[in-house]
């Protein structure tokens, strides 16, 4: 079976990032993969000063932990001043080849403006760079206060079918490319 484990790079307490998250963690999970969700606003998390031992801070082997056990992974991010959070940039900093190299994942930002490519482009660079394999499928939420319904789904039509390209493509690339059955 496939595991998966989410991380939104938001602390907000009504995150869009999470919400999204959570939409294409539904659907994977539909697929028939399991996925984690590592939620980084529960984990006490250092900054990360570039050594391998956290002491007092258990929450970074947990991380670790989950990341390495896991097939793939879901990224979904705000996008700060054109970029990744520094959240989801420390947690990935957090960790190593051991724990990301190889892994498939598909990643996702979320604006407050029009959807663009910064934040996704950025996360490619930093899992290519850490030997992980991005998805083909990205998605980007703009204009995020007007995306979701009260009930947390997709508004849109055509953003909602992304979603399930996404995961479709996730499972699939992760099966194919760590050599899993369905």
């Amino acid at each position: 079976m496939v595991k998966i484990v989410g991380i939104a790079g938001s602390l907000r307490d009504s995150s869009y990032s999470y919400q999204a998250l959570e939409l294409a963690a539904q659907r994977v999970e539909a697929l028939g993969a399991a996925v984690e969700i590592l939620d980084l606003r529960d984990l006490k998390l250092p900054f990360c000063d570039g050594g391998d031992d956290y002491p007092g801070y258990p929450d970074v082997d947990k991380l670790r932990e989950a990341v390495k056990g896991a097939d793939g992974l879901i990224l979904a991010t705000p996008e700060y001043h054109g970029s990744v959070s520094g959240v989801i940039k420390n947690a990935l900093d957090l960790m190593s080849f051991e724990h990301l190299s190889g892994k498939v994942a598909g990643v996702i930002s979320v604006l407050g403006g029009q959807p663009n490519s910064n934040a996704l482009n950025d996360m490619r660079l930093i899992l290519r760079w850490v030997h992980a394999w991005v998805i083909p499928e990205q998605i980007a939420v703009g204009q995020a206060w007007q995306a979701f319904s009260n009930d947390g789904k997709i508004q849109d039509p055509k953003l909602s079918e992304r979603f399930d390209r996404f995961a479709e493509s996730l499972v699939d690339s992760t099966r194919k490319l760590r050599g899993l059955s369905a």
